[in-house]
Parts: structure tokens; C-alpha cells; sequence
């Protein structure tokens, strides 16, 4: 009854506001950028003032085809309202920056959670159901245009670790950034927001390089109670991730990023139980390449992608991310905005991690459910296609179905292979 709700509480708000429309803008209705247009004007004098307003709705609806622990089906969509202040035209100054200011609110079920009971969540949009703050940051240049940074609440993950031509899928293994960073450090994601700042330096046109330093508080992610208290306490260590980017021009272009990360929290370790470690680290490769380019028509052409990750052995309970796939851009002459994303997936446990349930589970007695355990697979795999249908420039539906192959290998259960259906829904305000 409560998934229900929410489904007809926002189909009536996104009805209402395609109602609210003047006539005299029908025609425009579905070329505009966003679901409720131009405000008569007032939306881009705002702009020109120096004020951008920004707000979308994602919904991820997935049921069970066949295996997990039971079938059904599961809601979870989130609101985000945002801000960008160019003070550059409000103060009508020159180099005064900008400020972002972003409020986000995710509800509903996870079909991971209730109805299958693996790693990599099914929908991408679920975690954390309360309204937060995700950030509220101030960016500008230093010495020289090359040169930015940026300081305050946000989320590390917005402008490091991810590949954005990974937004094409469904399952937050992929979209956007490997899983193996956030489960196995402090290392944060949208809309987890924490204090921090930037550094980033653009050699030119294919290199830079950036940095950052952010606060680790765990209990800023888990309670909603610190939803809006970035001060509170809790705090762990700090995190360090450095990024090397590459971006490749041609015909053919793409984009390589190399990154590490050094989390200075001190942790329970995983294969010495008994002792703490006073850090954890982490590195990544991540790469995205068009290898096809049609010659009649820009928006239609071929990507590749791959990601490759490690993590400190010791403290995650993710040893290695593997992925690779590719996303077919305008796939018909007829629709060029559409794609279509194939992608593959490999999260493999901590060995340690396997060995520490065995041997509990023995040291209890429980020798049957010790020697099964013992059998499972030492990673969870996934496989996803996606066809996204660019309805209008502010709507876009994402069916989905995904393939999880040893879906209880991370929390040590025999849980059969999943096929999963969804769909995602995406408008723009």
C-alpha cells in the first residue's frame, strides 16, 4: 500500500504539471528541456541573472523473473531540487565564483534487499530514504584558469571515480562508479555528502589531473537524523583520492581515468579479526572509448567501457571489480537520442572474509553448513541490458533486465541465479 502511494502521489504531481501548461505552449510541450517549461520567461531570466534552477524524478520499479529467495516486486524513485548561483552576474563581478546547493529525497523498497538478498543493488536509486542535503559547495579558480577548487558539503563520487556513459544502466554496480571504492573505504557517492574540498589541474585540451581531501563519518550516511548536520560528530579519518584523466581526441574519442585513494580511518581488519589497521586504500582503471562513428549522423556512434578495480585486502570485504560492455548511441536513424547498453560484471569477495564464516560456522558446529559455504562462488556476476527511449528531451524510460549469477556470495548464502525485469523512469522539472 505504501509503494502504491508513491507511485500515484507523483504521476498525479508530474499530471498536474504537464495541465499546468498554457495552451499557447502546447506545441512546445514535447521539445522543451524540461517537463514544465520556460515559466513564460521567467526561468531564463534567471539564468541570464545568474540564477539556475534545476529538478528531476527517477523512479526504478524491478520484479523477479525467476530464482532469488522470492518473487515479487519493488518501488524506489528519488527527488532531487537544485541551485546554481553564478556570482559572477549576481554580484556582477568578475572571478567570483559559484555556489551549488542540492537537496535530494529517496523513498520506496529494494528489490535486492527483500527479494533477492545479493550485493549489487538492483535499483540504483535506493539508499538512504530520507531528504538530505547532497551538497552545498562553493567552486571557483586559482592563480590561474587552469586551476579550480572547490569546498564544502559534497559528494566525492560527482566528480571522482565515475564514467558518465555508465548512467545508461539500472544496477548501481554499474551506474556510475565500481562499487568496490564505497564498500571498502570512506570513499562517498550521490547523495552522500560530506565536508571536503577539490583541487583540480587542467594541463590542456587531453590532460589533468585532480585531488581532494574529504571527512569519513560513516553515521553521516546511516542516520537520517544527520541529514542536515554536516558538523556532527563521528568522524573516523579523512580520505585521499588523486585522479589522473586522459581524454583522447579524434574521430574516435574517449576518456581513461587512473585513480588511488589512502583512507586514514582505523578499522577492524578482515584477515586478522583481532587486530585494527590505521588505513585502507584503494586504485582504479577506468576507460571509455568510441570505437564506431556514424558518418551520417553525429548522435549515433559505439562506445566501449571497462573498469578494473583493487582494494586493500585487509579491510574491504570487495577484493577485485571487473566490468566491461558497450552502449550503442542512436541504435535507429529514427531515433537518435535512444541507446541501447550491454554490460558484464564481476565483484569478487574477500577471500578472508569467506574463510572468517567457515570457520565460525565450524567453530559452532555447523560442519554441513561450513563445507557449503565453503563451495559458494567467490563472486557475484552480473549482466545488463538496457534500451533507453528518449520519449521527449525531459522524459526518458529505461527498461531493464539483468542476469545475477551467485547472488548470495558476498553474504555467504547458496541463493539461485536471478533474472530480474524493470524499468526506470527519469523526468525533468
Amino acid at each position: 500500500m505504501k509503494t502504491s502511494s508513491f507511485k500515484i502521489k507523483h504521476l498525479t504531481v508530474a499530471l498536474l504539471c504537464a495541465l499546468a501548461v498554457p495552451a499557447a505552449q502546447a506545441t512546445d510541450f514535447f521539445t522543451q528541456d524540461s517537463l514544465t517549461g520556460d515559466w513564460g520567461g521567467a526561468r531564463s531570466d534567471l539564468v541570464k541573472s545568474g540564477v539556475t534552477l534545476t529538478g528531476d524524478y527517477v523512479s526504478e520499479t524491478a520484479g523477479i523473473l525467476n530464482g532469488g529467495q522470492s518473487y515479487g516486486t519493488r518501488y524506489a524513485q528519488q527527488i532531487r531540487l537544485g541551485a546554481t548561483f553564478d556570482l559572477n552576474r549576481l554580484l556582477d563581478a568578475e572571478n567570483a565564483g559559484t555556489i551549488q546547493l542540492t537537496i535530494n529525497d529517496r523513498r520506496g523498497r529494494s528489490t535486492s534487499g527483500d527479494l533477492v538478498g545479493n550485493r549489487l543493488p538492483i535499483q540504483e536509486v535506493y539508499g538512504g530514504e530520507y531528504t538530505r542535503l547532497s551538497e552545498f559547495s562553493y567552486t571557483n579558480t586559482l592563480f590561474t584558469p587552469q586551476l579550480q577548487y572547490k569546498l564544502g558539503l559534497l559528494a566525492m563520487g560527482n566528480d571522482f571515480g565515475g564514467l558518465s556513459i555508465l548512467t545508461n544502466f539500472m544496477n548501481a554496480g554499474f551506474c556510475a562508479h565500481p562499487l568496490s571504492m564505497s564498500g571498502g573505504s570512506g570513499w562517498g557517492n550521490y547523495p552522500n555528502a560530506h565536508l571536503g574540498g577539490e583541487l583540480k589541474y587542467t594541463f590542456n585540451d587531453s590532460w589533468a589531473l585532480q585531488t581532494a581531501v574529504f571527512n569519513v563519518n560513516p553515521q553521516q550516511n546511516s542516520e537520517s537524523s544527520r541529514a542536515w548536520k554536516p558538523f556532527a560528530p563521528g568522524t573516523t579519518g579523512y580520505i585521499v583520492p588523486v585522479e589522473l584523466i586522459y581524454n583522447f581526441h579524434s574521430d574516435l574519442p574517449g576518456q581513461y581515468k587512473l585513480g588511488y585513494y589512502f583512507d586514514s580511518s582505523n578499522v577492524a581488519r578482515i584477515d586478522q579479526p583481532n587486530r585494527r589497521s590505521n588505513n585502507r586504500w584503494g586504485a582504479y582503471l577506468l576507460a571509455d572509448q568510441t570505437i564506431w562513428q556514424s558518418d551520417a549522423l553525429r548522435s549515433q556512434n559505439l562506445h566501449i567501457f571497462g573498469q578494473a578495480t583493487t582494494t586493500d585486502k585487509a579491510t574491504s570485504t570487495f577484493s577485485h571489480w571487473y566490468s566491461a560492455g558497450f552502449v550503442l548511441n542512436g541504435p535507429f536513424a529514427a531515433r537518435p537520442n535512444d541507446a541501447i547498453a550491454i554490460g558484464y560484471g564481476r565483484a569478487v569477495y574477500n577471500s578472508h572474509s569467506r574463510e572468517n564464516a567457515v570457520e565460525s560456522l565450524r567453530a559452532k558446529g555447523e560442519l554441513a553448513d561450513a563445507d557449503l559455504v565453503g563451495g559458494l562462488d567467490i563472486g557475484e556476476q552480473l549482466v545488463e541490458m538496457t534500451y533507453t527511449l528518449q520519449a521527449t528531451p525531459w522524459l526518458s524510460v529505461r527498461p531493464s533486465v539483468q542476469y545475477i549469477k551467485e547472488p548470495g556470495a558476498f553474504y555467504n548464502k547458496d541463493i539461485k541465479d536471478t533474472w530480474v525485469a524493470g524499468v526506470q523512469v527519469k523526468v525533468k522539472f
